[in-house]
């Protein structure tokens, strides 16, 4: 009788240790008692972004969450104001006043560093200069640009190259035509600006998948350089120099330009309301890990383009493939969750 008991129970106890091991883990109590207000701002990989924090928000730390959409100005000073908790980017050379005037009187934070190395540049195709039967084998600077001419002949001026610039009336526009100048390119190459972003797209991909020169402008992170990126080499300019860039940001005639620099890598940031940011110690100290690179969200943004646009799958992908990251962001229990969710 005895031994039947022993058996029962140790059965029961076998049989609550797989029941416990298949069960769930416990509902994580939220820190606070309202939706976590995320700001949504207009663009790609800020999209990518907010997925994937929502999603360890929410399925890690037991929170409701929401979005408010808008552009940068609006949601900046949501987030100063508290009618936004989190901005998941806040790109720190071009944040507007009343970004800087809230972090600085108390009333925003920025908590963590989302990615460090935002880039723009002028790019070549990688089979134009490396190999042994490249056509411009040493083509390296935006020095040696002028010998090339010929390789990048434009089809109005065929006695000039072409430089693709940024879209035409876009900031990088300006910055470029001052490069142009500085660099004393203009009597060698045309400056032509695309109207829109999908021609310049368009003229890009349509000579690298034709092994056709192109050089051009872009910036990152985006899913064109998330598609290309392997195929194409930055090209060399001046290290970047904070007084050189002011000077150049400063004069207002492209003409009157005496020197350029490399543009600088951006550090992109994550705020918060400090308010928030004072009732959700753990959320905050997540946000504060949450670090990815330019590359990487480049490589997001290109599934994101080849799976209609959805930064929820994208976010799911990321999630299901990088968990060599992104547990690094929170403490085990909640990778458990997250990871369950899944």
């Amino acid at each position: 009788m005895k031994i039947t008991k022993t058996i029962g129970l140790t059965a029961a106890m076998s049989l609550a240790a797989i029941i416990g091991a298949a069960a769930p883990a416990a509902a994580q109590s939220c820190e606070v008692d309202r939706p976590v207000v995320f700001g949504d701002l207009d663009w790609d990989s800020n999209f990518f972004h907010n997925a994937v924090a929502r999603f360890i928000v929410e399925k890690g730390y037991g929170c409701k969450t929401d979005s408010i959409p808008g552009s940068t100005i609006p949601l900046y000073t949501g987030a100063v104001r508290g009618d936004v908790d989190v901005v998941m980017e806040i790109w720190s050379n071009t944040a507007p006043e009343v970004w800087r005037d809230g972090v600085k009187d108390g009333k925003a934070v920025e908590i963590g560093v989302n990615y460090p190395d935002a880039i723009q540049a002028w790019f070549v195709p990688r089979y134009l200069v490396e190999g042994e039967d490249a056509p411009a084998k040493d083509l390296k600077s935006v020095s040696d640009l002028p010998k090339f001419k010929e390789l990048f002949k434009d089809q109005e001026e065929p006695e000039k190259g072409r430089f693709y610039n940024c879209i035409s009336g876009w900031a990088c526009e300006v910055i470029n035509t001052k490069k142009l100048a500085a660099y004393d390119l203009n009597e060698t190459y045309v400056n032509f600006r695309p109207g829109t972003g999908a021609a310049l797209i368009a003229a890009i991909e349509s000579n690298i998948k034709r092994k056709r020169p192109i050089v051009f402008y872009y910036w990152g992170p985006t899913w064109v350089l998330g598609k290309i990126g392997d195929q194409v080499v930055q090209l060399e300019e001046p290290a970047y120099d904070d007084a050189v860039w002011n000077t150049l940001m400063e004069t207002k005639n492209a003409e009157d330009v005496e020197k350029a620099t490399a543009y600088p890598l951006t550090k992109v940031l994550i705020g918060a309301n400090a308010e928030f940011a004072k009732k959700a110690p753990n959320l905050v100290a997540f946000l504060e890990k949450y670090e990815t690179t330019s590359a990487l969200v480049s490589e997001a943004l290109a599934y994101m383009q080849d799976n209609d646009g959805s930064a929820e799958k994208a976010a799911e992908n990321f999630l299901k493939t990088r968990e060599d990251l992104w547990t690094q962001w929170v403490p085990a229990d909640i990778a458990e969750r997250v990871k369950q969710a899944l």
